[in-house]
């Protein structure tokens, strides 16, 4: 008698499976985020042929500085590996708020590298020294500029922080790129230039991380200033002491003296506060902080 082998399908590992549905809803989130979104907020021409809403796949690519073919790939599920640095891009393009970007990286199995989306280590104990230093302005950040917490006054001190998306909260982009931060810093071009040196410096022990490619990345996209000033190629260290001034839009003039309390110096994590140089500037942050109290009621 003979017998006769059945053949079966070898099953499909879990691993691929779940790869495989992840990427599904990836390219089902990417298309319901481009569909929702009007030519004109990102700064396109409506026009008067578009037979599907929202933005088309070549926009959404030309927009994020990705190829058309590529993203088209990432819109059909196709096994492509995305970057975080695009997957940041599209992010942007998109328009897409913290839950949103959160998800598209959860999608993409990727771990998204802005302070906003990790834990930034700022204990509650940590939290209730800022505010105890009030009225003297005070924050936490690291050694990319990303401003990982602040008290009231900081908030009110070179622009309406509170205002600004997490993601953007990075001392170096807001100098370079907001028009409030850069009017309030009255040093400007100065503090633009030693701000590149000490990032320069610093980035040399982080050559390899996304985050820190990323920064320069949208730096040198946004401003033709950081260009400028990084291609000089000049490093600098942190001093720990130095007087600056401000023309803080609320009170005027203030002129303060900054100090780094280094927290972890393995990360670069520190305390940085502005101490009032002068009576008519403790006097003002008085005021300003009068200010940011009364907001925050």
């Amino acid at each position: 008698m003979t017998t006769m082998a059945h053949e079966t399908a070898a099953p499909v590992a879990p691993v691929v499976r779940s790869a495989g549905i992840r990427r599904s809803e990836l390219a089902a989130f990417l298309r319901s985020r481009r569909e929702r979104i009007a030519p004109e907020q990102v700064g396109l021409p409506h026009g008067t042929r578009r037979r599907t809403p929202g933005l088309r796949r070549e926009e959404v690519a030309q927009l994020s500085a990705v190829g058309v073919t590529w993203y088209t790939w990432l819109e059909q599920a196709r096994d492509i590996q995305v970057s975080v640095q695009v997957l940041d891009a599209l992010a942007r393009t998109l328009l897409l708020d913290a839950s949103e970007r959160a998800h598209l990286f959860q999608l993409a199995a990727a771990v998204d590298p802005t302070p906003a989306a990790s834990c930034t280590g700022v204990t509650p104990a940590l939290q209730e020294m800022l505010h105890a230093l009030e009225p003297i302005p005070a924050c936490i950040q690291n050694s990319r500029y990303d401003i990982l917490a602040y008290n009231r006054t900081y908030a009110r001190l070179m622009c309406d922080l509170d205002a600004i998306p997490p993601e953007d909260r990075n001392c170096i982009v807001l100098v370079y790129t907001n028009p409030d931060w850069r009017r309030s810093v009255v040093h400007l071009e100065e503090t633009r230039r030693l701000m590149a040196a000490k990032l320069r410096a610093a980035m040399a022990g982080h050559l390899a991380e996304p985050a820190w490619k990323m920064l320069v990345k949208r730096l040198t996209a946004e401003s033709p200033e950081f260009c400028e000033n990084w291609e000089r190629y000049e490093v600098m260290g942190l001093p720990n002491t130095r007087t600056k001034q401000f023309l803080n839009q609320h009170v005027g003039l203030l002129t303060m003296d900054h100090t780094d309390l280094w927290l972890n110096p393995g990360s670069g994590a520190r305390m940085v506060a502005y101490v009032p140089a002068d009576e008519e500037s403790r006097e003002r942050l008085e005021k300003l902080y009068g200010l940011a109290l009364a907001a925050n009621s």
